[in-house]
């Protein structure tokens, strides 16, 4: 497969800047392969659902995970003994004091060098101080972060001095603000360590998720802290030769066991979310038994791949020549996707973090 196989053309205009109020206001495009698509709000999702279904959530929590500060001047003096400004975007926690993290600009960082982050008049007191060295580089921009502090202080700092990882195609358009700390956020995200939120949670209220229990369906947590890397592009022209970056999910023995369950009593698994459905196709054998997990995974669908644990998928809008448009593509058909996304483009549905969502539903036949 090339990477051309997954492009489509984009006006700017649909890219949301900011969610639907209320949250369960977005529109839902339904997509049955085969059976053509239907235009709906995410408030009627249990109206596609039957009692018994299992609904699978990501009770990831965003951190601010953004930072900016400045490489400390290095003792060769010169040019290259200047602070520079940097700003860096966690992805990753390696230990209690470390972090795996994109900077920018990367090729003006060495190993040792130490950086400061957070404004001047924050630094003064040690106390207020998030320090770290690059302990490690790697290929486009990725470092090590070996930070002076540790656990919970410098979780504690990473919320005072960070900001939220607004996605590159908003970030570019505007500044993050105060609303953003609630509306990129799931209204059940408990487990700190995502970069980027699960957005398709984002449209989910309390009121939904009690109307959803009151319709038979159960409600199920995992977590899969989302990196950076869900923002990459793919470079390659042969999408074969793309390598996903590893992210940390856990599956309960408890989650897995009633997901199978459910399963035997004939409901079906609907995954709210790729995250969800890329940890819990990790989680699962090639038997369809949902498994407990607690690992990383580099999981990568495309069309081809045989679907384990999910039945039925919601999820946002994805970008051209996205690793995300290519998972829809594998879960209800290349052919169907792309009738999808230019009647979503066509009809106005909103794209990307903060837009509108899709239920898709598997092809059976792929």
């Amino acid at each position: 497969m090339r990477l051309s196989d997954f492009d489509f053309d984009l006006p700017e205009d649909r890219i949301a800047l900011r969610p639907a109020e209320p949250r369960d206001a977005a529109r839902l495009l339904v997509v049955r392969p085969g059976q053509g698509l239907a235009d709906h709000v995410v408030r009627e999702l249990p109206d596609f659902l039957r009692p018994g279904d299992a609904l699978v959530f990501n009770d990831t929590r965003v951190i601010p995970a953004r930072l900016s500060g400045l490489r400390e001047g290095r003792v060769t003096g010169g040019a290259d003994g200047t602070p520079v400004a940097v700003e860096a975007t966690l992805h990753r926690r390696v230990s209690p004091s470390r972090w795996s993290a994109f900077m920018r600009p990367g090729k003006r960082l060495k190993v040792g060098d130490r950086v400061a982050f957070g404004a001047r008049d924050d630094r003064a007191c040690a106390g207020e101080r998030l320090d770290a060295t690059i302990a490690e580089k790697h290929e486009g921009g990725e470092v090590l972060l070996a930070f002076d502090l540790s656990g919970p202080d410098l979780d504690i700092a990473i919320a005072r001095h960070g900001d939220m990882p607004l996605p590159p195609y908003i970030a570019a358009k505007r500044g993050e603000d105060e609303r953003d700390r609630a509306d990129y956020q799931t209204v059940y995200a408990r487990e700190d360590g995502s970069v980027a939120a699960p957005t398709a949670g984002l449209h989910f209220t309390p009121e939904l998720l009690e109307r959803l229990k009151a319709r038979g369906v159960s409600l199920h947590f995992v977590t899969l802290h989302v990196g950076a890397g869900t923002f990459l592009p793919v470079k390659t022209d042969d999408v074969s030769e793309h390598r996903m970056h590893a992210e940390y999910g856990q599956v309960t023995e408890a989650v897995a066991g009633a997901l199978n369950a459910a399963r035997a009593a004939g409901g079906r698994i609907v995954c709210v979310g790729t995250t969800s459905l890329r940890l819990l196709e990790s989680a699962t054998g090639e038997d369809g038994v949902v498994r407990p997990f607690a690992d990383e995974t580099a999981i990568f669908i495309t069309p081809g791949y045989r679907f384990r644990a999910a039945d039925v998928l919601m999820t946002n809008f994805h970008l051209p020549k996205s690793t995300l448009f290519m998972l829809v593509s594998a879960f209800a058909g290349r052919e169907t996707m792309r009738a999808a996304y230019a009647h979503a483009i066509q009809h106005g549905y909103r794209f990307y973090s903060y837009g509108d969502s899709s239920l898709l539903f598997k092809d059976e036949a792929s």
